[in-house]
């Protein structure tokens, strides 16, 4: 029985009903059998598929689409699942894009090798057709759901940020806290010092995503990384750290 076509999101009351783009999947597998058949299963779906013969094919594919899901076989030629996975964990853009791995170990070792190394999902040939779509739909609602809540705690945080910035910088202008004993020395890489100024700027992370054109997810890792190097836990705290060390403008 064939599933039914993704949900359209919903729209405000009162505004007309938006199109919303094709789910963009990236296929990777090295036989051309089964790339066929589950293509066109997947685009009978309503998906916009995208095929690679190998993980080297399917990275430089994925620099190209920037896919929203991935799905990879995992024992392949040239790269396999894993080399993949890492080289999309480890890339600025494609580093929070759902991976599922379709291959034929269904071994439990296997499967906990592959969540390990990062994949969202995990289906052992043979597979059901429609359950390859259902968890397919399952990856991208969750993604869906967890760019949203980002976003709405952005949203409400925001102002108060911004404020808190303000107060701090005035603080610190008027001489009223302590200033650093001058730069602080940090191993910060281009881009942790790129996300360092804009949440100096007040920027929240959706905002900084969308500046550096990279995932929500990856400025969360970013920020993060910016706590434990500068010993501070929250963004109040890092901005104040970096002010008054001179890390920011």
């Amino acid at each position: 029985m064939t599933s039914q076509p993704p949900e359209p999101l919903a729209q405000p009351a009162g505004e007309a009903p938006v199109e919303q783009p094709p789910v963009r999947l990236l296929l990777v597998d090295d036989e051309p059998g089964l790339r066929t058949a589950v293509r066109a299963y997947l685009e009978d779906e309503g998906f916009q598929v995208t095929t690679a013969n190998d993980g080297e094919e399917g990275w430089q594919k994925a620099q190209e689409l920037l896919p929203d899901v991935v799905i990879s076989d995992v024992m392949m030629p040239r790269c396999d699942g894993y080399g993949l996975l890492q080289r999309l964990r480890a890339d600025e853009r494609l580093g929070g894009t759902p991976v599922i791995f379709l291959t034929a170990k269904g071994m439990t070792a296997d499967r906990i090798a592959g969540f390990q190394a990062g994949c969202d999902d995990y289906i052992p040939k043979p597979f059901d057709p429609d359950e390859l779509v259902a968890r397919v739909r399952n990856v991208v609602r969750r993604q869906e759901r967890l760019l949203a809540e980002a976003a709405r705690f952005a949203d409400a945080d925001i102002g108060q940020m911004a404020r808190q910035i303000t107060e701090i910088r005035s603080l610190l202008a008027s001489g009223g806290s302590r200033q650093g004993p001058g730069p602080a020395e940090h191993s910060f890489t281009p881009r942790e010092a790129s996300v360092l100024q804009l949440v100096a700027e007040g920027m929240m992370n959706k905002e900084i995503a969308r500046r550096l054109e990279t995932s929500i997810r990856n400025v969360e890792k970013y920020v993060s990384r910016l706590f434990i190097k500068t010993g501070t836990a929250s963004r109040t705290e890092l901005v104040r750290y970096a002010l008054e060390h001179g890390l920011v403008d």
